[in-house]
């Protein structure tokens, strides 16, 4: 039987390099999972570290800025001028304008 042990080595040849690509896919494959693993970690951290600067700098920021004092002239004319001037500018709807104005003419 000069076949049979020819198709044996044939056949172990077959069954080794089977093996051998079985273990080449099969570290690929895992090589892939940790490098798709490592880079959604990094995704993740670059995330996070964003949300924390971004909290930190919202932290960080000065509070807004106060209005404008009232000018030191206490003179009816000009409140009432400064009064207008809000209107004007849109700061002050008619009804705040009407209501401000009474108030400063009742001496309030």
């Amino acid at each position: 039987m000069i076949g049979g042990p020819m198709r044996r080595m044939r056949r172990r040849r077959m069954v080794g390099a089977a093996a051998t690509t079985a273990v080449v896919v099969g570290t690929a494959g895992a090589v892939s999972h940790h490098q798709q693993q490592k880079y959604a970690n990094q995704d993740a951290a670059a995330q996070q570290n964003a949300e924390t600067e971004q909290m930190q700098q919202q932290q960080a920021a000065p509070p807004p800025a106060a209005p404008a004092p009232a000018p030191a002239g206490n003179d009816l004319t000009s409140q009432l001028n400064q009064l207008g001037q809000l209107h004007a500018s849109g700061v002050l709807s008619d009804e705040e304008f009407t209501a401000a104005k009474q108030k400063v003419l009742a001496g309030g």
